[in-house]
């Protein structure tokens, strides 16, 4: 069951960033378009959002790309009953740089730190990968 908790957390973050999208995103397109149907192709309101806005909303799509990964694994690994303490720890480890991601993206948006954070976070996907490779072919 520990292994489900950071995957909470990382499914918090992305309701979190939702809320900052909305109550940012909304006033732009209401000042710029006049109306929510105006902005109805994303190309069209990008270039008017402030760099908080975009930063925002990029970071909220980037939610939904590798972290679905993370969701499909740690719920993989709790099926199977392979809960051990690595894998906790790495999951705990992904959801603290996912959060660490996201507030490098929302604030700064230092590509190169946020590449660090990025490649981080993969590594801990890609040893859990490795461990369940283990456990299936052991």
């Amino acid at each position: 069951m520990e292994i489900l908790y950071p995957m909470f957390v990382v499914i918090l973050l992305s309701g979190a960033l939702f809320l900052i999208m909305a109550s940012t995103r909304v006033p732009s397109i209401l000042k710029h378009f006049g109306n929510l149907q105006a902005a109805k192709h994303s190309d069209d309101l990008r270039p008017n959002l402030p760099d908080l806005g975009r930063n925002i909303t990029d970071n909220y799509n980037h939610l939904f790309e590798q972290p679905t990964l993370f969701y499909a694994l740690v719920t993989y690994i709790f099926l199977m009953d392979h809960v051990d303490l690595m894998h906790v720890y790495l999951a705990w480890s992904y959801a603290f740089l996912r959060i660490v991601h996201s507030i490098i993206q929302v604030t700064s948006n230092n590509v190169s730190y946020r590449a660090l954070v990025f490649i981080a976070s993969g590594v801990c996907l890609v040893l859990m990968i490795i461990k369940e490779i283990i456990f299936f072919l052991s």
